[in-house]
């Protein structure tokens, strides 16, 4: 595994980072920087399992290991899903996708926030996420801020 970090400051309270960044609505928008159409089902909670899908239901299964509303969420991929949102665990591309970590860090300092993506994944999925990132925090950023 490769770790990955992307960060961006963004002139807002954690807090309000947190729910830009959690809530319907705000989520596709920021998300759709990189992945138009992006959406998901679950809880932003420890314990709970989301579905991070695109417009025809495939993408990623996660399970919240640690979740500290405002200040950090850290997902482990369990799963690719399919189009049509069927769970995909077997085919090489998911075995090299199942463990890949991804966190969430948001440090409030004089109402500003850090906002820290930390990745650990295979080489194979590197690019995409160094092209993507910049893109989706970017965003982020603007909406924060209006």
């Amino acid at each position: 595994m490769e770790t990955l970090t992307f960060t961006t400051t963004i002139k807002a309270s954690a807090k309000k980072v947190w729910d830009i960044m959690t809530s319907h609505g705000t989520y596709e928008e920021w998300t759709g920087a990189a992945f138009p159409g992006s959406t998901f089902e679950g809880e932003w909670k420890k314990g709970a399992r989301m579905r991070f899908m695109g417009p025809e239901g495939s993408g990623t299964l996660v399970e919240f290991v640690d979740l500290v509303p405002a200040k950090l969420a850290r997902a482990v991929h369990r799963a690719v899903l399919l189009p049509g949102g069927k769970e995909d665990r077997e085919s090489e591309m998911a075995k090299g996708w199942i463990g890949t970590t991804e966190d969430y860090t948001l440090t409030e300092k004089n109402g500003t926030t850090e906002f820290v993506v930390e990745m650990k994944t295979t080489p194979a999925w590197k690019s995409m996420f160094e092209e993507s990132w910049p893109k989706i925090l970017a965003k982020l950023k603007e909406i924060c801020e209006k």
